[in-house]
């Protein structure tokens, strides 16, 4: 079973593939409080839900591309059983981790997108850097910076960690609403930096508190 705060059909607004239609599964439960969260609803709400029940749900938007998130997916063990069926059976799965939790156990098939924490999130202390060694071709990171501290945490944990040699792409996220995108790409600019800008299209597109989008 799964505890499911919500499934929805939505254009994917983060990655390497936003703009591409997508269905989400958020994942009910996070251990995490990081300052700047936008999805706080998923931290209680959800309904026990079956894998048969949750994989029936997904085929009928007949949509091949899935991204697995919460809260954080990662505290519910029969979230491997369902990563092993999607990724096996033709779809494109993204799995959306805090990082704080071990990524070992993740199926080789499965897109990582590991969410490094920043100072101005409030849980950087809470990283756990060995998932930086797991990254495997294909693999992302991100980085949600708040200000120039998390920029610079952020390009310190990429030099120390040769992250460049890991993962296909790192994406810079500025704060919705809080970090100019501006500042934070003339910053990446200005450094010379090989990494990608991500803006939160769907914030752009349905504003910045709409759910289920």
């Amino acid at each position: 079973m799964l505890t499911i705060n919500e499934i929805f059909y939505s254009i994917q607004g983060e990655s390497t593939f936003a703009g591409q239609p997508c269905v989400f599964v958020r994942l009910t439960a996070c251990d995490l409080r990081c300052s700047w969260c936008d999805t706080q609803y998923a931290f209680h709400d959800g309904q026990k839900r079956s894998l048969s029940e949750v994989i029936k749900e997904i085929e009928s938007y007949k949509c091949q591309l899935v991204e697995i998130t919460g809260g954080e997916p990662l505290l519910q063990d029969d979230v491997y059983p369902l990563m092993t069926h999607l990724s096996t059976h033709g779809w494109t799965v993204l799995l959306e981790t805090g990082g704080h939790h071990s990524t070992e156990r993740v199926p080789s098939e499965v897109i990582t997108i590991l969410d490094v924490k920043c100072p101005g999130s409030g849980e950087s202390d809470r990283n756990d850097l060995t998932n930086l060694r797991r990254l495997r071709q294909g693999d992302e990171l991100k980085f949600v910076i708040k200000d120039r501290e998390d920029y610079d945490f952020a390009c310190d944990v990429m030099q120390r960690h040769a992250v460049a040699e890991r993962a296909t792409t790192v994406h810079f996220s500025p704060v919705h609403g809080v970090l100019d995108p501006k500042q934070l790409s003339e910053w990446i600019l200005a450094d010379r930096l090989q990494v990608r800008l991500q803006l939160q299209a769907h914030k752009y597109i349905w504003g910045p508190t709409a759910r289920s989008v």
